[in-house]
């Protein structure tokens, strides 16, 4: 029966991954799809970009990985979408070559279109250190003041629990379990989550890998985001795009759904194990990660004239 168990396990695996190729043993075909159009590449992080740490605040990704991004983004708009807060997640990337949108979409800066509105309630324009020009867009924005009652609140109801670890992501709020050894001690902080929620009906609960997020209940993901990106690009409706999309996580399953939906791109799950996705193509790790990227900069540099 322990025998069993293995070749049980690699049969379900190469039947999922029979459905989900390796986006790298695929690239060839994915470029010959790219001919008259334009790639655009959206990437999570965590788990992405970098290895998932036992701290979440020591997600560095590296310097390869970087400057494999940065190559990217010289031939093909890129984009970067996290859970995380957006000044956070520039603090581990430090390009200014990419665009951001963090909080699971509710904090995007995108590129500033000439002779477009935006409504001053809930975009604002900046300017980088170059002087280029960006519009971020908050669609959360009201909810910040409760974000910050909850963050006091949360850290006062956990402080006794081993192992919490909360982060403040701006527009959502992160509990880490990764270190909550005890299942006494995880139902103790699942119920206290649950119960301060309670008084807090505007915000639904959420979980990822190790993690409960407190989220504001709008209709705003990193679907959402994935298609103001596009737009904002100015790709709406267009058929001469080709967007990519490579991410980890429960919550990309949005924008894998978004691209399924518009029927053009390629969604890539980076998972090491079977799981259900909405995602064409997969990927097994950060390493892997790292290749395909290298790879489509290569091909982005010797193609510049492309779409």
């Amino acid at each position: 029966m322990l025998l069993a168990q293995p070749l049980e396990m690699k049969t379900i695996y190469l039947g999922w991954y029979k459905e989900h190729p390796s986006a790298i043993s695929s690239f060839q075909q994915m470029i010959n799809a790219s001919k008259g159009k334009q790639i655009v590449v959206f990437l999570d992080y965590d788990g992405t970009l970098s290895p998932i740490v036992c701290d979440p605040d020591r997600a560095f990704m590296s310097d390869q990985m970087r400057a494999a991004v940065q190559d990217v983004s010289k031939h093909f708009p890129t984009a970067i979408i996290s859970g995380r807060s957006r000044e956070k997640v520039y603090s581990f990337v430090k390009l200014n070559e990419v665009y951001y949108s963090g909080s699971h979409g509710m904090d995007t800066m995108g590129p500033a279109q000439k002779n477009h509105s935006y409504d001053d309630k809930y975009h604002y324009k900046t300017v980088d250190e170059e002087g280029n020009e960006f519009i971020v867009f908050q669609p959360a924005k009201d909810f910040l003041p409760a974000i910050k009652k909850m963050l006091v609140e949360m850290m006062e109801r956990t402080k006794n629990i081993r192992g919490v670890v909360i982060e403040d992501n701006m527009f959502c709020l992160s509990v880490h379990y990764r270190h909550v050894k005890d299942d006494e001690d995880y139902e103790r902080l699942e119920q206290e989550v649950k119960s301060m929620l309670v008084n807090y009906p505007e915000f639904h609960l959420t979980s990822g890998k190790k993690v409960l997020e407190i989220r504001p209940s709008i209709e705003w993901n990193k679907g959402h985001a994935l298609e103001y990106l596009i737009n904002n690009l100015g790709f709406d409706n267009s058929k001469t795009l080709l967007p990519i999309y490579i991410g980890d996580d429960t919550t990309d399953e949005d924008a894998f759904r978004v691209l399924r939906e518009r029927g053009e791109g390629y969604p890539i799950v980076v998972s090491s194990k079977p799981t259900k996705t909405m995602a064409f193509h997969s990927l097994h790790d950060p390493s892997e990660v790292l290749s395909f990227l290298i790879r489509l900069g290569r091909w982005g540099g010797s193609n510049s004239n492309q779409g």
